[in-house]
């Protein structure tokens, strides 16, 4: 997405690094692209991690290319917001091509490279699209809320962050107003990622620590 700027700090660094030294090994023994999601909820860090993985990625000498679901919405961000409010029930999965992402990173596995996406003009409140070459990449990542149900994916990353904890993340990002209509949107969202916790291979905790998931159950 155009016209976001993220906030990278020290705890999403350490996060990064953590979860390269649990996946280097298996992403050096692939002769192919690795493909790894990072999700969680509104305001968890997602953005932050995914680009602080590809950091760590590239002192490894992987390079890495980010998708951000959040170009693979239905709607553009101000529309979307519209439908929210003319329909609550709009919230959830549906809002997001999941289908598409899952799809084109199926092509990219089989050995695609050029792949044209949708890319979302945040200032704008418009969706275009643009070429991407993913020749160069050795690590792919998908960034977004529900990206751990995507299917043709290696690892899966899920930040344990809730609504309480990323209060000030969201407020201070200032995308939303923040009102009591949020806060339902948000409780909505809980309801369905926090279910797909159990489906990730690596947990980021409270703390900004990656752990397997087998470890973090035990915890």
């Amino acid at each position: 997405m155009e016209g976001v700027v993220l906030i990278i700090n020290n705890y999403h660094r350490k996060a990064g690094r953590q979860v390269v030294e649990i996946l280097l090994e298996r992403i050096n023994a692939r002769e192919g692209k690795y493909f790894i999601t990072v999700a969680g909820e509104s305001g968890a860090g997602k953005s932050e991690v995914a680009a602080s993985v590809a950091s760590a990625l590239e002192k490894q000498g992987i390079t890495t290319y980010i998708f951000a679901q959040d170009d693979y919405f239905v709607y553009p961000p101000n529309t979307n917001a519209k439908q929210r409010e003319e329909d609550i029930g709009w919230v959830g999965m549906q809002e997001v091509k999941l289908s598409l992402l899952d799809d084109q990173i199926a092509a990219i596995r089989k050995g695609e490279t050029l792949i044209e996406k949708p890319l979302v003009i945040f200032a704008e409140d418009r969706i275009t699209s643009e070429k991407v070459d993913l020749e160069p990449f050795k690590v792919i990542i998908a960034e977004g809320t529900y990206t751990t149900a995507l299917k043709n994916v290696d690892a899966r990353i899920f930040i344990n962050r809730d609504v309480k904890d990323t209060k000030k993340a969201r407020a201070k990002r200032a995308r939303e107003k923040q009102d009591e209509f949020l806060e339902q949107i948000l409780t909505i969202e809980h309801r369905i990622i926090s279910a797909q916790r159990k489906d990730a291979d690596i947990i980021i905790s409270k703390k900004f620590d990656a752990i397997k998931q087998e470890d973090y159950e035990q915890d």
